[in-house]
């Protein structure tokens, strides 16, 4: 277990991805429940590697949910169908994942749905130099079907408690300080309702932390902790 600071927890990262090599697009999983920090820590490794001179490939879960009444569809707050229902999951695979892995063609598109009108959406392809990186946040990126397809994965841990602690704080910083007050009723309900559950029955059928490379406990986030997982080849950081 190690323990330092924001900056030396993104620089020992860096040097992991680093120290991964493969024929094609390196491909990192940065996996956790939701408002643990993934995003945010996907977008700070982005920043180091690209001042590395890496070509950067950042993309999000968010762009591969399947139309809101698809996913709604065994309730709004349905533990199982934030699980089963939320995700395109063929999609990620088909026109992002495997065109970057092994005999991939690396052309890719980074996003198969527009949050704003709730539809489909079909970006241009692009075609990535075969030592690019994915950056890819999300949740539940460590089920069985997804797990073949990466070639490092990180899984940011928060205690749930903490996450709904975040989420409330987050609302509350996007909010309009003199027309919006953030609805905490609604926040607490889907977190005790959807989001938590749904990671508890994450954890109990896929594991995912067994599945990790690297275990980002990220509770503190100026003095996080990390473990590389035994059975992974990445060693030093």
């Amino acid at each position: 277990m190690n323990q330092g600071t924001r900056g030396e927890l993104i620089s020992r990262l860096a040097e992991a991805i680093s120290s991964v090599t493969t024929a094609h697009p390196l491909r990192v999983a940065i996996d956790g429940p939701p408002a643990s920090g993934k995003t945010t820590l996907a977008d700070e490794l982005a920043v180091v590697l690209r001042a590395q001179d890496r070509d950067v490939i950042r993309a999000t879960i968010d762009d591969f949910l399947v139309p809101r009444a698809q996913r709604y569809r065994r309730g709004q707050y349905s533990a199982e169908g934030c699980y089963f229902d939320a995700h395109d999951h063929a999609a990620l695979c088909r026109v992002l994942l495997d065109p970057l892995g092994p005999d991939g063609h690396r052309r890719f598109q980074h996003a198969v749905y527009d949050a704003d009108t709730d539809t489909p959406s079909s970006p241009p392809d692009t075609t990535a130099p075969a030592d690019a990186v994915l950056l890819f946040d999300g949740v539940f990126l460590l089920r069985p079907e997804l797990i073949p397809r990466w070639d490092l994965r990180i899984f940011v841990s928060v205690p749930f408690e903490q996450t709904v602690e975040r989420a409330r704080d987050r609302a509350a910083a996007l909010a309009e300080p003199t027309t919006d007050t953030p609805d905490t009723t609604e926040i607490e309900r889907s977190w005790r309702h959807r989001y938590i559950p749904s990671q508890q029955l994450y954890f109990a059928t896929a594991r995912p932390t067994d599945h990790a490379d690297i275990i980002v406990y990220n509770d503190q986030l100026e003095r996080p902790t990390w473990q590389v997982r035994p059975h992974s080849s990445i060693h030093g950081i």
